[in-house]
């Protein structure tokens, strides 16, 4: 379908955007939705990277899944594997998925499965670990491999339960619509839709009764101890809406942003597939006790996709509770940083109103043009990792991409349309 100006391509990305009918259906291994997923295959944030390239946390998340999948008995089997080119790195972009701060992501791991409906695509995360030493913080003890096994054995054929018995799956615009209006942002704050989510499946789970007693008090508890658990959910749910609007192929709308701790990654609609780099930032925010900015590492994961669709950082004003924590100051920034953002994005999201914003709803359609033309990048809220693997998230802040993965963007569509500079 062609599109007489650059505005009504446009249009049509952030139409698609605002039609999209996302819900969560399925908790499955990720190998039986991700082909591409075989013996010695991982999946990665951010645009492509090499191991050798990689902050020590994603390597370290590298080692853990390959623990964790059984190629290697030890750290140092594992890191022979993966210095001597012997395991295959992907994307997870590349194959309808998003992964977490490393990403990391192998066969046999659980996976939330997001349905479109409105375009009939999925999109596939991981689901979230909890705080402390996690895999996708570069963490890989005994401890982190043993709750990565009981995420494959227990939690994830427990929820996969619990969603089967619902007849359409779990409607996800509605859960985001409740929790918005009771202060998430959906990056670094799930609380509202993390309870909202436990308020739907905890009926369901405390009657299956195929499931030992004892495992289902299990995933209750985690999943009331998670308070980021939603957060998955939200970045499968940000796959899918922008993997739809993605097949328009025209336009300047920027359809994913990512990291991978060297590079940060940009899409637009009217370049497909084509990545957009520039060297990463490094997040600004608060630390944790005992740590300071020197700790920190470059940003990472594929989490960004929030802000894509006009939430996390975007939606600053949404949720006043985390300004503080992420170091924005007070009610006033969050609502200017909002209203900062207007100037970059084409409309706002009717589905999803936030009433601390005169009910406008959410930024809608980053225009990689007003980017460009402003010099305001997107605001992505974030945690922040040690640099060195194992330690986990020491803080959390905030992050701005760098302005020159919008400008080559621009200016490779302005060559795709014909224009010569």
């Amino acid at each position: 379908m062609g599109y007489k100006t650059i505005d009504e391509a446009n249009q049509a990305v952030i139409d698609k955007m605002i039609s999209a009918a996302p819900f969560l259906v399925d908790v499955v291994p990720a190998k039986s939705k991700i082909p591409e997923l075989t013996d010695h295959v991982l999946l990665h944030a951010g645009p492509p990277i090499k191991y050798e390239n990689m902050t020590d946390p994603m390597q370290g998340s590298c080692v853990g899944a390959i623990l964790f999948e059984g190629w290697a008995n030890n750290e140092q089997e594992a890191r022979q594997l993966l210095e001597g080119g012997k395991i295959t790195l992907i994307p997870c972009h590349h194959v309808n998925a998003v992964g977490p701060m490393g990403g990391i992501t192998s066969a046999n791991m659980p996976v939330l499965v997001v349905e479109n409906r409105e375009s009939g695509n999925e999109a596939h995360c991981q689901m979230n670990e909890g705080i402390g030493a996690v895999l996708r913080f570069g963490a890989y003890n005994e401890t982190v491999v043993n709750r990565l096994h009981w995420m494959k054995d227990v939690l994830g054929p427990v929820l996969s339960k619990a969603l089967r018995q619902m007849d359409e799956g779990l409607n996800v615009n509605v859960l985001i619509a409740k929790a918005i209006a009771m202060g998430d942002e959906f990056h670094q704050r799930n609380i509202a839709a993390s309870l909202a989510f436990l308020k739907e499946v905890t009926p369901i789970i405390s009657s299956l009764e195929d499931v030992e007693p004892a495992q289902r008090t299990e995933v209750l508890q985690f999943l009331a101890d998670t308070d980021q658990f939603f957060l998955n959910i939200a970045m499968a749910t940000g796959k899918a809406m922008m993997d739809a609007a993605r097949q328009i192929e025209h336009g300047t709308v920027v359809t994913a942003m990512c990291r991978n701790g060297e590079n940060f990654g940009v899409r637009i609609a009217g370049m497909g597939d084509e990545w957009f780099t520039a060297p990463v930032n490094t997040p600004q925010g608060l630390y944790f006790t005992g740590y300071s900015a020197d700790d920190a590492n470059t940003d990472i994961g594929d989490s960004a996709i929030t802000e894509t669709i006009g939430v996390g950082g975007m939606a600053m004003i949404a949720a006043p509770a985390v300004t503080r924590f992420v170091g924005t100051g007070g009610f006033e920034d969050a609502l200017e940083i909002s209203n900062d953002m207007t100037e970059i994005c084409i409309g706002e999201n009717p589905n999803f109103v936030i009433p601390t914003w005169n009910f406008k709803g959410a930024c809608l359609g980053i225009d990689a043009r007003k980017v460009v033309e402003t010099g305001i990048t997107p605001v992505i809220n974030t945690g922040i990792a040690h640099k060195i693997a194992g330690y986990g998230q020491i803080g959390a802040g905030t992050v701005h991409p760098p302005i020159e993965c919008f400008e080559k963007a621009i200016t490779a569509y302005a060559e795709k349309l014909g224009f010569k500079a």
